[in-house]
C-alpha cells in the first residue's frame, strides 16, 4: 500500500470512473467486453463506458493504466496492450479496435519460457547465474574472483606507494627551485606516460586482440577483463577525451579508426579491437558503445561498427554487432540494439532506432586537416609534459615542506609529535582546504567562463581544435564540476548557483525545486528556463552543434511552466514550448510544430496527457499564501541539509587528513606499505562511513511507498538523503563486493549478483533476485515526481534478471525470473513483466521476436566472420572461434 499524504484525502482514480456512466451498453465486440470488465476490475467499479477517455472521463493514471496492461496481458484470450498503446488509443473503443488489427495469431503450441510450470528457482535458458544449486555451484568462482580483485588492487596500490615515495625522496634531493623543477618534470612525465602505457601493455598481454563470444561472470577470463577495464577506467588519457590524441590511444589499443574522427563521449570502449569507426565520424557526450555487455550472467562481446562521415548523437547506446552506415545518423536519446544496422544516408532514430526524417547533423563544416589535429595535439602535450604535471608534482612537494603540520612531520628530528598535536594539525589543514575550495572554486566558476565568452560568440561556426574549440572544452570542464549543483540541488538556493553560472532565470518562479542535484551543459551562459518550470536530476542541455570539422553554440530556451523528468538531453533547438511535461529519458524533438500544453513520452515521443487528476490533487499547496508558507519552511529545511552535507564533507575531509598525517608519521617506521596503506583504508573508510550516514538518517528503517506533496516535510527529509555522496560505489562496479555495500545500504539484494554499473536511488524500497545482470549506465529509480506531487513504492527483479545497457526502470515495477530488459529501454511506472520475457524501447514493451544469444543455444553471425560454439574450458568458459 501507498502511504499517502496526511492532509489530502486520496479518492482513488475509480471514484470518477464511478460517476461516468454511459446509457449506452458498454458490450460491444467480444474484445472491448473482456477489455472494459478487465479495467473496471482494477479501478473497482461496476462497468466503464467503452467510449470513455481512460484519462480524462474515468480519472485514470499512468500506473493504474500499467496494472490494467499487466492483468490484461495475463489472459490467453486477450491480445497484450502497452503502455504506447494505452495512450494511443485512450478508450476501450479505440484499444480494442488497435488490438484487434495488430494481434498477431497466436500458435497452437506453447513455448516453453511462457509454460507455468517452469520452476520457480530455475534459471532463464542458457542463464550463467541463477538461483538454489546453480548459484552455489558458481560460488566458489564468485569468491576466488574477489578475492583476486583485492588483491589486484592492494598490489597496484604498494607499487603506487613505493614509486610515489621513492620519487618524492629524489625529488625533495634537489637544490634550487630550478632543480626541483627538472625532476618534477622528469618525474611528473614519466608517471603520467607509464600510467597510460600500462593498460595498453596489460590488454596485450593479458587478451590480445579482443574476438566476439562470451564467458561466465566471476570466470579467469572475465577476471582478465576485469583487469583491463578498470585500468583504462583509471586512466589519465581520460583527460584527452574531445582531442585528437584519445583517438590515436583508441588506435593503440586495437581499434581500426580513420582520420577526422571527434569523440566525445566519456564512455570508453572496453573491447577495442571489435570497435571500428570510419573517417570523419563524430560522437557526441554521454554515448554507449563498448563492444561489450553483461547478459545473463555472462559477459558477450560482439563487433561495433560506424561507417565514414557517422553521426551519433547525445544519450546514445550502440549495443554489439550493430552498425552505423556511411553517411547515417543516429539521434539523440536512442539506440541501436543487437544486429540493427543503419543503412548507408539513412537517418535513424529511437529506441529501438527506426527510419527518420530529421537532419541531427545541423552546423555546416569548417577547415579542419590533419595539420590542424596534429598542431594541437602536440600543443597539449607540450602544456601538459612541460607545465601543467611539473608544477602539479612540484606543487605538491612545496605543499609538503612548507605547510608545517606535514614539513615538520617529513622531518626525522621532529617527526615524534604528540596526538593532541596531530588532531589539531589535521583540523587546521582540513579547514583550511575545505574552505578555501568552497570559495575559490566559486570564484573561479563565476569569473573564467565569463572571460573565455568573450572569445566563443553564439551562432557562429568555428573549426575544431583551435583556440576557440580550446576555450569552449574549457568553460565546459569547468562548469559541469559537480560538487556545488549537488550541494544546491532539490532546493531555491540552485537557482541563484545556476543564476551566477550564467543561465538566463530572470523569469524563474520559485517552486523550491526548480533543478534537481545532476544538471549539464555545454555552456552555461546560453541557457534560458521560463518561469514556474521544474526539472529533476540528469537535465543535459545540448547547447552545441558539432560536426567532425566545426562546432556551433546556440541558446537552448526551455518553455514556463514545464516539467522535465530524469535523464533527458534537451537540444538548443527543441521544439517544445510552455507548459509541457517531458517524461523520463524522452527524445525531445527538434523539428515539426511547437508543442504547447501536452506531455511527451518515449523515444521517439509521442503526446500524452499534461496531467491527471493525481498529479493536481496537491495543487492548492501550490499557490497564494499557503505556497509562501510551505515555500519558506522547504528553504529552511533545504538550508539545514546543505549545512549538515557541508558539515558531513568536511567531516570526511578532515578524517582523510588525519589519515595522511598519521601515515607520514609512520611512513619512516614502516616505510613504502604506509602509502599502499593509506589507500585502501580510505576507500574502506569512506564506504563504511557514506553507509552509516544514510542509514543514521533512515534510522536503520526500511522507506515506505509515499504519496504526497512536494510542500511537505517527508518529501524534505526525502530530498536530505540523496544528498548522501554515493560516487565511491563505482570503485565497486564489476566486483562482488558491490552487492555486499548495497546489501549494508539496505537493498534486499540475492546472492552472486552481478553489478557492472547500475544506480539505486531508494535503496530500502529496492529487490534484487539471486544471479541478476546489471550493466552499465542502468538504474533503478523507485519514485518519480511530476510537478508538485512525489510518488515512490517498491521496484523488484526476480532471479536471474538482465538490465540492459543505460536502461531505467521507474517505480512499482515488477520483473518475473528470468526477463530481461534491453538496453537503453524505460520500464514505467507500475509494469509487470513476466517470467523469462524480453521487453524493450522507451517505453518498453514486450519484443517476443527479438533474438539473445545464449550459450549452447547458437551463434550469431558477426561482421567479418561466423562464430561458431566452442568447448567450455576449466571454470566454466566457452570460447568461439571465428572462421574468415
Amino acid at each position: 500500500m501507498v502511504e499517502q499524504s496526511s492532509e489530502v484525502h486520496i479518492t482513488g482514480p475509480g471514484e470518477r470512473a464511478v460517476t461516468a456512466r454511459s446509457d449506452a451498453d458498454p458490450a460491444g465486440t467480444g474484445i472491448e467486453r473482456a477489455l472494459a470488465e478487465a479495467l473496471a476490475d482494477v479501478i473497482k467499479t461496476e462497468r466503464v463506458a467503452v467510449d470513455g477517455h481512460f484519462f480524462d472521463d474515468l480519472g485514470a493514471n499512468s500506473l493504474v493504466m500499467a496494472q490494467f496492461c499487466a492483468r490484461v496481458r495475463k489472459r490467453d484470450d486477450l491480445p497484450s496492450p502497452s503502455m504506447k498503446d494505452i495512450y494511443r488509443h485512450p478508450t476501450i473503443r479505440s484499444l480494442a479496435a488497435a488490438l484487434a488489427q495488430s494481434a498477431p495469431v497466436a500458435p497452437p503450441v506453447s513455448t516453453p519460457a511462457a509454460e507455468p510450470s517452469a520452476p520457480a528457482h530455475s534459471p532463464s535458458p542458457g542463464t550463467g547465474t541463477g538461483t538454489g544449486t546453480e548459484t552455489d555451484t558458481h560460488r566458489p568462482h564468485h569468491v576466488l574472483c574477489g578475492t583476486a580483485q583485492l588483491l589486484f588492487f592492494l598490489a597496484y596500490s604498494g607499487v603506487a606507494g613505493y614509486v610515489t615515495a621513492g620519487g618524492y625522496e629524489w625529488i625533495a634531493s634537489g637544490s634550487g627551485p630550478a632543480d626541483v623543477y627538472l625532476r618534477s618534470l622528469v618525474f611528473g612525465d614519466l608517471g603520467f606516460v607509464t600510467l597510460c602505457a600500462f593498460p595498453v601493455l596489460a590488454k596485450w598481454v593479458l587478451v590480445g586482440r579482443w574476438k566476439p563470444g562470451d564467458f561466465p561472470v566471476w570466470s579467469l577470463p572475465y577476471l582478465r577483463f576485469w583487469l583491463v577495464k578498470v585500468l583504462l577506467h583509471a586512466n589519465p588519457v581520460l583527460l584527452f577525451i574531445g582531442n585528437p590524441l584519445y583517438v590515436l590511444y583508441l588506435r593503440a589499443l586495437g581499434a581500426r579508426i580513420g582520420k577526422g574522427v571527434t569523440i566525445l563521449s566519456h564512455s570508453v570502449p572496453v573491447c577495442t579491437d571489435l570497435l571500428t569507426i570510419g573517417a570523419g565520424t563524430v560522437i557526441r557526450k554521454d554515448s554507449f558503445f563498448l563492444g561489450y555487455r553483461a547478459h545473463a550472467g555472462r559477459i558477450q562481446t560482439g563487433h561495433v561498427t560506424f561507417g565514414r562521415d557517422a553521426f551519433v548523437g547525445e544519450k546514445t547506446v550502440v549495443d554489439i554487432d550493430a552498425s552505423i552506415g556511411d553517411g547515417a545518423q543516429l539521434g539523440h536519446s536512442s539506440a541501436l540494439h543487437r544486429g540493427q544496422a543503419v543503412p548507408d544516408g539513412a537517418r535513424w532514430h529511437g529506441s529501438p532506432a527506426q527510419p527518420a526524417d530529421t537532419d541531427y547533423l545541423r552546423v555546416p563544416a569548417a577547415p579542419c586537416g590533419s595539420g590542424r589535429r596534429t598542431w594541437f595535439g602536440l600543443v597539449t602535450l607540450v602544456q601538459l609534459f612541460l607545465l601543467y604535471i611539473p608544477l602539479a608534482v612540484g606543487g605538491m612537494y612545496i605543499l609538503f615542506t612548507a605547510v608545517p603540520a606535514i614539513g615538520k612531520r617529513l622531518d626525522p628530528q621532529t617527526a615524534a609529535l604528540s596526538r593532541p598535536e596531530l588532531v589539531t594539525d589535521a583540523l587546521t589543514l582540513s579547514l583550511a582546504l575545505f574552505c578555501g575550495f568552497l570559495i575559490l572554486g566559486l570564484a573561479v566558476l563565476y569569473a573564467v567562463p565569463r572571460l573565455l565568452a568573450l572569445f566563443v560568440r553564439p551562432d557562429r561556426v568555428y573549426p575544431l581544435y583551435g583556440f576557440h574549440y580550446a576555450a569552449h572544452r574549457a568553460t565546459a570542464r569547468l562548469t559541469n564540476i559537480r560538487f556545488f549543483a549537488w550541494l544546491c540541488g532539490d532546493s531555491s538556493y540552485i537557482v541563484h548557483y545556476l543564476r551566477g553560472l550564467g543561465y538566463d532565470l530572470s523569469r524563474v518562479e520559485q517552486t523550491g525545486s526548480n533543478f534537481g542535484t545532476e544538471v549539464q551543459h555545454e555552456t552555461p551562459l546560453l541557457v534560458s528556463v521560463g518561469s514556474g518550470t521544474m526539472i529533476a536530476d540528469g537535465l543535459s542541455v545540448v547547447n552545441a552543434d558539432y560536426s567532425s570539422t566545426s562546432f556551433r553554440l546556440s541558446r537552448a530556451s526551455i518553455g514556463a511552466h514545464n516539467f522535465l523528468g530524469n535523464n533527458i538531453a534537451y537540444p538548443a533547438d527543441g521544439r517544445t514550448g510552455d507548459d509541457c511535461l517531458l517524461a523520463t529519458k524522452v527524445m525531445v524533438p527538434i523539428d515539426g510544430e511547437v508543442r504547447t500544453g501536452v506531455g511527451l513520452l518515449g523515444s521517439p515521443c509521442f503526446e500524452i496527457p499534461r496531467s491527471v487528476d493525481r498529479d493536481t490533487r496537491f495543487d492548492h499547496l501550490r499557490t497564494g499564501r499557503t505556497h509562501a508558507r510551505r515555500l519558506a519552511a522547504k528553504n529552511r529545511y533545504n538550508l539545514r541539509s546543505m549545512a549538515l552535507m557541508l558539515f558531513v564533507r568536511w567531516l570526511h575531509t578532515f578524517a582523510l587528513t588525519l589519515f595522511a598525517l598519521i601515515s607520514v608519521d609512520l611512513y619512516g617506521v614502516l616505510g613504502h606499505v604506509v602509502i599502499a596503506g593509506y589507500l585502501a583504508i580510505t576507500l574502506a573508510f569512506s564506504t563504511v562511513y557514506y553507509i552509516l550516514l544514510e542509514r543514521c538518517i533512515t534510522s536503520f528503517r526500511a522507506l515506505r511507498p509515499r504519496l504526497c506533496s512536494i510542500y511537505e516535510p517527508y518529501f524534505w527529509w526525502h530530498e536530505r538523503l540523496w544528498k548522501v555522496p554515493d560516487r565511491h560505489l563505482n570503485i565497486f562496479n564489476g566486483t562482488p563486493f558491490k552487492s555486499l555495500v548495497w546489501r549494508l545500504l539496505g537493498v534486499r539484494i540475492g546472492r552472486a549478483v552481478f553489478d557492472d554499473g547500475c544506480y539505486m536511488t531508494e535503496r530500502t524500497l529496492t529487490t534484487i533476485g539471486d544471479g541478476c545482470t546489471l550493466n552499465v549506465g542502468s538504474k533503478v529509480q523507485c519514485h518519480s515526481q511530476e510537478d508538485g506531487t512525489f510518488k515512490s513504492d517498491v521496484t523488484t527483479l526476480g532471479a536471474g534478471c538482465t538490465l540492459g545497457v543505460g536502461s531505467h526502470v521507474h517505480y512499482g515495477v515488477t520483473i518475473g525470473d528470468g526477463a530481461v530488459l534491453a538496453p537503453d529501454s524505460f520500464l514505467m511506472k507500475g509494469e509487470e513483466m513476466p517470467a523469462y520475457a524480453r521487453w524493450g524501447g522507451n517505453p518498453a514493451v514486450d519484443m517476443p521476436d527479438a533474438t539473445e544469444q545464449y550459450p549452447g543455444i547458437g551463434r550469431a553471425t558477426a561482421p567479418g566472420g561466423t562464430l561458431t560454439a566452442g568447448t567450455p574450458t576449466a571454470g566454466g568458459d566457452t570460447r568461439a572461434t571465428t572462421k574468415s
